[in-house]
C-alpha cells in the first residue's frame, strides 16, 4: 500500500508542493511546528533509513540540495533552519516513507522535538 507521501507525489491527494524534480518532491507539512515546515521526500518510496541502499544515494543527497534551494526561496537561509530525519518508532517516525523536515522561520532552541 502506498504511503500518504507517495499519494501526494502521484497527485492522488492534494499537497502544497513547493519543489519537485525527478528524484524528490517537497511540500508543506499539514501540522507545521514552525512558521516554515516543509517535508522533502524521495519520489521512490523507502520506508526508513534502515532500508536505504547504495542505489538510493543520489535521491537522498538530493534531499540536502533541495533543502538548500527551498530555504533560500522561503527566505530562511540567512538566519538558519533545521533539517530532521526520523527513523522508526523510537525516532518518532509517523509516516514510513523517508522524509526530511525543513523547519525554520523562528529561533528553534536546542531541540525541536522532546
Amino acid at each position: 500500500m502506498a504511503s500518504i507521501f507517495s499519494k501526494i507525489i502521484a497527485g492522488e491527494i492534494p499537497g502544497d508542493i513547493v519543489y519537485r524534480d525527478e528524484l524528490v518532491t517537497a511540500f508543506r507539512d499539514i501540522n507545521p511546528q514552525a512558521p516554515t515546515h516543509i517535508l522533502i521526500v524521495p519520489n521512490k518510496e523507502i520506508p526508513t533509513v534502515n532500508e536505504v541502499t547504495e542505489a538510493d544515494e543520489a535521491a537522498l543527497g538530493r534531499l540536502i540540495v533541495a533543502a538548500k534551494k527551498i530555504a533560500e526561496q522561503e527566505g530562511i537561509a540567512e538566519n538558519g533552519y533545521r533539517l530532521i530525519v526520523n527513523c522508526g518508532k523510537h525516532g518518532h517516525q509517523d509516516v514510513f516513507h523517508i522524509h526530511m523536515h525543513l523547519v525554520g522561520g523562528r529561533p528553534l532552541g536546542p531541540m525541536l522535538y522532546r
